[in-house]
């Protein structure tokens, strides 16, 4: 099976001196295409931290980040933005909707950053908001959407380019639980049938059937080798 990410020996830490604090510590972790993986463990452990470091938001501050047979952590500031167009979606848990832009807007700009435009971008939009039970929002602003909806569209917003990886943080945390099974579902679709990389952060344990693997992690160090089902 092929890689997707390859982490290895990923330190993070933040503050100097006494007050430094490790958030990662020697993490080891390869992500294969096509699958589901989990990221599980306490709070402040570290999960999005590393997340953050492979999706190029953060510099780790020591190891290796390998993205598609490229190395990311030696990449400047400047370099960084590139990968995260080409190769990544993200799925926040605070949504980063624009409230000055319309739902279908917010959908249309990510994929005005890929060069899609005009009345393909608003096709492939609508066609995105129908996916995930949006389609009758999109003329709304986000202030008028529930926390769920606003997930909802956060993740369409998260697909719109296509993206070989997708790095989701608490992607259910504000969904019931009929939605979340069918982001759920979409999620491992993209991964089996597409041949997506999917990573997710949850403490949702409705979640955990739909993991190929689950990695576990706890101050800063990974706590059950690779991962289990």
């Amino acid at each position: 099976m092929a890689v997707a990410i390859e982490v290895g020996g990923v330190t993070k830490s933040f503050g100097s001196g006494d007050a430094v604090v490790h958030a990662l510590v020697g993490v080891d972790l390869t992500v294969n295409t096509g699958e589901v993986l989990f990221l599980m463990g306490p709070s402040g452990s570290g999960k999005t931290t590393l997340l953050s470091i492979m999706g190029c938001i953060l510099r780790p501050t020591g190891g290796v980040v390998v993205i598609g047979g490229e190395e990311v952590s030696r990449l400047t500031e400047r370099e960084m933005p590139r990968v995260r167009l080409e190769r990544i979606g993200f799925i926040f848990q605070g949504f980063n909707l624009f409230p000055a832009l319309t739902v279908q807007e917010n959908v249309e700009l990510a994929l005005d950053l890929k060069g899609v435009r005009g009345g393909k971008a608003r096709h492939r939009s609508r066609e995105l908001l129908e996916r995930v039970g949006l389609l009758d929002k999109a003329t709304q602003w986000p202030t008028n959407l529930s926390g769920g909806q606003k997930q909802r569209v956060a993740i369409a917003r998260a697909l719109a380019g296509e993206p070989a990886i997708i790095l989701a943080d608490e992607p259910t945390a504000a969904l019931d639980g009929t939605t979340g099974r069918a982001i759920l579902d979409l999620l491992r679709e993209l991964a089996h049938e597409r041949g997506r990389s999917v990573v997710i952060v949850t403490h949702d344990n409705r979640a955990l059937p739909y993991a190929d693997r689950i990695v576990t992690i706890e101050d800063g160090r990974i706590s059950n080798g690779e991962g289990v089902k």
